[in-house]
This record gives structure tokens, C-alpha cells and sequence, in this order.
């Protein structure tokens, strides 16, 4: 990974892209020291951009760091090869925080059978249904990044045991209790997607994944076209997935007639689980400059080879 020597990064310019609003550009700003340029040109580089998408007429030489105002990296480099030389930074913020949240209130509504009293309030109907305790259960959770393990330290505060899945063994990380390997069989009462988008992922739950979880409800807040719909759907219907809570989709937005939305004992929601703030963007855009100024690989750099 290359980084931008300081002395280019203090006389680059810096632009925005359209979705980076008036406030957020302002905020900028003042963390660069210098003002933020719209639509601009390559001509006269050096430059550092934020947005969410690369221009391509900006993918020359001259581009010294692009900051992604998205946590995910999939569409950027799938648009195309990214510029040699150039750093890749995104943005993270509080998502984890936000994402282990959601996580635990669709863990939390299962074991108080909110879907179940909610059905029942339909029919008005009374009767009473046992709730179960969260703690004591496990939970494994594929991708242990940021995101990952921020869902399975806030799952642990609950007392549910954690296993985190990564494709080479390792010791254990922070938040979890155990580390299982992709294929390794692990009893468990959830599973909780939340890989990136990559080439080794695409499709990452399939027929033979979804068959061994043993009836775990199956939660996916990574990315959606690392699940095979198909699969899951067949999962549902042969009962060894319980239930579904899928916040993203291999197409988004769903249209109103998509399959998706007859998926049995399942739930949608629109890619809102781990929304990024605006402050977001602009403390871990100034984090990065700080850690580039000091000469070093700042925490949020993606390997762009690896996609994450």
C-alpha cells in the first residue's frame, strides 16, 4: 500500500462529490485547512477527493487519496481498476455501534416473541406466549471487522456466547469468544452476516450453508449479494434457517412485486441498519489526514486488492 507523502498531501487540493453537502464540505474545510473545490477538473493536481463514486475523469495520476463517505468499497472498485498509487480510505464512524444495536433488538424481539404477539395483536387474540433468556445462547458471526466485532462485543454485554468465523485460523479477537473457520460446524441460535462484498464472498451463503445452520434464524447486515435468495428461500421452506432479517439485498430497492417480499417468516428493512451520520464522515476523513501527516496507514485504509 502506497501512501502519499505529506509534502504532496499539504498543497493537494479538495474536491467533493454532489452527495457531500454544503455543511459536511464546510466541516472539511476547516480539518484540511484549505477549500473544498466542486466538479472539479484533473488538471491541476495533486488533489484528494471525498464522495461516494470516482469520477472518471479524475482517475489519473493526479489523485493521491480518495475517502469514501460509505463504509462498504464494492461499488467503488468494482467500477472499474482503481489508480495505481492511489489510497483508499472509508468511512466508519459509529456504523458498528448502530449495526450491533439493530442486532440485538431483532435477537431481543425473538426471545420476547414480538412477531408473535405482534400477529396475535392482529387477530386480537390473548394468550399468553413464554418468553426465553438471551443469555446462555450463541450466536456466530461471519466477518469480524469494524462491524463484526461490534455486533459480537454488544451480543457478549448480553451474555450470549460469540463465535466469530474467519477464513484462516487465528487467535481470538476482541468480542468474541471463539473463532470457527467458514465450513466448521457450530451450533448455533443465530447467524449474523456481515462480510463485505468481495470475489470470495459473492454468494457466500448458499445451499450448503444455509442447510447446516440447523434452524438458526439468519440476520444479514453486510452485503446483499453475499446471500443466494434461492437458497435462503429453500432454507425457510426445509425449516434449517427458522427465520430471516435481511437490511440488505442483492438489488436495491426492492420493487414492490420482487420475490423477496414473500420470503416465509422473514423481514426487510431498507438498508437502514447502520445509516452514516454526517459527522461521520467528516471525524474519520480528519483521523485519516492526521494519521497520512504522521506518515502512517491510517485504520480505515482498504487493501484494494482484498476489497476491504
Amino acid at each position: 500500500m502506497t501512501l502519499p507523502l505529506p509534502e504532496l498531501l499539504t498543497r493537494a487540493r479538495l474536491l467533493a462529490g454532489p452527495e457531500v453537502g454544503d455543511a459536511v464540505a464546510k466541516a472539511l474545510e476547516r480539518a484540511a485547512g484549505r477549500p473544498v473545490e466542486r466538479g472539479g477538473s484533473a488538471d491541476g493536481g495533486p488533489y484528494v477527493y471525498v464522495g461516494a463514486a470516482l469520477p472518471e475523469a479524475l482517475r489519473g495520476d493526479g489523485l493521491l487519496w480518495f475517502h469514501s463517505v460509505n463504509a462498504g468499497t464494492d461499488a467503488l472498485l468494482g467500477a472499474g481498476p482503481w489508480p495505481a498509487g492511489a489510497l483508499l480510505t472509508r468511512t466508519v464512524g459509529r456504523m458498528g455501534e448502530r449495526i450491533a444495536q439493530y442486532v440485538l433488538a431483532w435477537v431481543l424481539a425473538e426471545c420476547q416473541s414480538v412477531p408473535e404477539f405482534a400477529a396475535q395483536h392482529a387477530r386480537s387474540e390473548w394468550r399468553r406466549i413464554p418468553s426465553e433468556l438471551a443469555a446462555g445462547q450463541t450466536a456466530v458471526v461471519h466477518g469480524t471487522g469494524r462491524i463484526g466485532s461490534a455486533v459480537a462485543g454488544l451480543l457478549r454485554s448480553c451474555g450470549i456466547r460469540t463465535v466469530g468465523v474467519a477464513r484462516t485460523p487465528r487467535e481470538v479477537l476482541p468480542g468474541f469468544d471463539a473463532m470457527a473457520r467458514p465450513d466448521e460446524p457450530v451450533a448455533a441460535r443465530w447467524v449474523v452476516a456481515a462480510l463485505p462484498l468481495t470475489g470470495a464472498t459473492a454468494g457466500y451463503f448458499g445451499a450448503a450453508r444455509f442447510a447446516a445452520m440447523g434452524g438458526a434464524a439468519f440476520v444479514n447486515v453486510g452485503r446483499g449479494a453475499t446471500v443466494d435468495l434461492g437458497a435462503l428461500e429453500a432454507a425457510l421452506h426445509a425449516g434449517t434457517v427458522r427465520r430471516a432479517v435481511l437490511d440488505v439485498l442483492p438489488d436495491e430497492p426492492a420493487a414492490p412485486g420482487d420475490p423477496c417480499w414473500r420470503l416465509p417468516r422473514t423481514v426487510i428493512t431498507s438498508h437502514s441498519a447502520g445509516i452514516t451520520a454526517d459527522d461521520d464522515v467528516v471525524t474519520d476523513f480528519a483521523a485519516c489526514l492526521r494519521e497520512l501527516t504522521a506518515g502512517r496507514i491510517p485504520a480505515l485504509a482498504v487493501d484494494t486488492t482484498r476489497g476491504y
